[in-house]
């Protein structure tokens, strides 16, 4: 399904969408002031993952059963959920909400490198290149000159969270090659396990047994970012999918930072660098000629 209408219903779920994983930067962003960012991400899976098992279960959805597509489930939890959640919890540590989330949106250009490079169907057209040299160019510019010239944990923490939107790209093309005959919730949930399997121990290993918050606002961030901010997240995701198409979800990216960016100079006092917001612009231009349709709009006028 790849519609190029969007209906009033399926614009209000992707708004509310973009709101709540804007808002989960600021909510792991709390977080990390008491815990440490791999018990965070364990957090963060476990509980998404307990989630959305019931709710396979209450839906009465088919239970896979070949190892095989447990392997796939295995590797898409590592890709989609251990590596990004881990290097962005990570980066956020040195760089503001609002700059992580403007670098999540990247997550599309990936996207549409590594999809031409494996599928056969969506090989890089002349439009789609400009999209992404653009944005490419407005990464660098959200980046900053200075962290080019000088290259500190900062610099570091940005290629972090980098690198987790790559692995979000590769995920995408993992997921069609071995996933796509599975329901949604099903796949969000064997990927979540996964995760779990992985991100567990690694987290025992390095962190020694969780600890206990005892801050409210540490419990209210884990509250969120487990149950609205994945569970709950992935299942709107797919009801956008449903309602008007993968291509048009994309749009989401877009919608994030500007919620993120908000959250986290209201309760958190964050201000970002003019480059930041310019950089931003620059990738939301790349991202709308990648998408092509605004395009077509204006030729059809």
């Amino acid at each position: 399904m790849n519609q190029t209408s969007v209906s009033t219903h399926a614009w209000i779920l992707m708004a509310a969408l973009g709101a709540i994983w804007g808002a989960s930067f600021l909510a792991i962003k709390v977080g990390l002031e008491e815990l440490p960012f791999l018990t965070l991400v364990a957090h963060r899976v476990f509980w998404a993952c307990l989630i959305l098992w019931a709710y396979v279960l209450i839906r009465g959805l088919p239970i896979p059963r070949d190892p095989r597509i447990w392997g796939a489930f295995l590797v898409m939890g590592l890709l989609n959920n251990v590596i990004p959640f881990g290097l962005m919890a990570w980066g956020q540590q040195f760089i503001e909400t609002g700059l992580t989330s403007i670098f999540n949106a990247g997550t599309a250009i990936f996207g549409v490198l590594v999809a031409a490079a494996v599928f056969a169907d969506e090989r890089l057209t002349p439009r789609k290149s400009l999209g992404v040299l653009v944005a490419f160019f407005g990464v660098a510019v959200a980046i900053g000159l200075d962290s080019f010239r000088q290259f500190d944990i900062r610099s570091i923490a940005q290629l972090a969270v980098i690198g987790g939107t790559i692995s979000y790209a590769f995920a995408a093309a993992w997921a069609r090659k071995t996933m796509s005959h599975l329901p949604p919730q099903v796949s969000a949930a064997g990927m979540l396990t996964g995760a779990s399997l992985i991100i567990l121990p690694v987290t025992f290993a390095i962190d020694g047994v969780p600890q206990v918050p005892t801050l409210p606002a540490t419990w209210a961030a884990i509250l969120y970012f487990g149950v609205v901010g994945t569970a709950l997240a992935y299942l709107l995701y797919y009801r956008i999918i449903a309602l008007a198409g993968s291509g048009n979800a994309m749009l989401v990216t877009l919608l994030i930072p500007p919620v993120a960016i908000v959250l986290g100079a209201v309760v958190l006092g964050e201000r970002l660098a003019p480059s930041a917001f310019a950089g931003f612009g620059l990738l939301a231009l790349g991202l709308i000629l990648i998408d092509g349709r605004a395009l077509a709009v204006l030729r059809n006028r």
